[in-house]
């Protein structure tokens, strides 16, 4: 095994001469004085270069601080400035980081009169030439010749079915937790099942008075609409007779 050599990197010293330019470095800054603070400290960055660090009050920069770098040539004692930049503290107050238009988007987000472009390497979807691995749905597009560019591919419907079952048209709502065990899609009349591979888990409700009607639900899904809910009748029975004028007594 052969020998390793390691190098020990030497931190730069803060050079005298230039770290005193206080001064030099304040004045370099452009800003009104008053919006400059008080000298915080001051770094070496190199031989002979350092960076100071003034606070800054200017109104809406809280935790940002003014660095002024200065420099000296070897044997002189004249200081330079070599820029001056606002840079944020540790407590500074930042915005918030650019995040694509795409990533922000939420469901629902849709308004009425927005355009809302599809990517072109959306993987939700695939060319509609390579079909979409739906044998049923593929069959029938291809023989009414609907010629759609693009369709779902096999991904864009695993993600479209976990989340509708994971929604307010699944089995775990709050108005499907509520109905009668019994009461589930599947045997409703008012269930309307999909074509093609969604249809072995999801339909449509056809039933006007459901809060679900025309959306998409979960076979597994319910609610108190359901077609074969019935509500036994309550017989009320007959007070009991309080006078029988049935019989009545003769009185001379």
């Amino acid at each position: 095994m052969g020998n390793v050599t390691r190098t020990a990197t030497r931190a730069p010293k803060v050079d005298q001469a230039c770290a005193e330019a206080v001064d030099v470095a304040r004045a370099a800054i452009t800003e009104e004085p008053g919006h400059i603070g008080e000298h915080l400290n001051v770094v070496a960055e190199g031989d002979r270069v350092v960076t100071h660090y003034f606070a800054c009050d200017l109104p809406g920069y809280r935790g940002w601080q003014w660095a002024v770098t200065v420099t000296r040539a070897p044997r002189s004692k004249h200081v330079t400035v070599c820029e001056t930049v606002l840079l944020p503290g540790g407590d500074a107050l930042l915005a918030p980081g650019w995040v694509p238009w795409h990533e922000r988007l939420h469901p629902g987000d849709l308004g009425v009169g927005d355009l809302l472009p599809t990517p072109e390497d959306d993987d939700r979807l695939t060319p509609g030439y390579m079909l979409g691995g739906d044998p049923e749905v593929d069959e029938v597009a291809w023989e009414l010749g609907l010629g759609r560019p693009r369709v779902l591919s096999p991904l864009g419907r695993e993600e479209a079915a976990q989340r509708w079952y994971d929604g307010e048209n699944g089995p775990d709502a709050p108005i499907s937790l509520a109905a009668p065990r019994t009461a589930r899609c599947v045997s409703c009349a008012f269930y309307v099942k999909l074509g093609g591979s969604l249809g072995r888990m999801f339909g449509a409700c056809a039933n006007v008075y459901a809060p679900d009607d025309g959306r998409i639900v979960s076979l597994d899904h319910g609610c108190g609409g359901h077609s074969e809910v019935l509500i036994d009748e309550t017989v009320i029975p007959a007070p009991p007779t309080i006078y029988d004028d049935g019989v009545v007594e003769d009185i001379d």
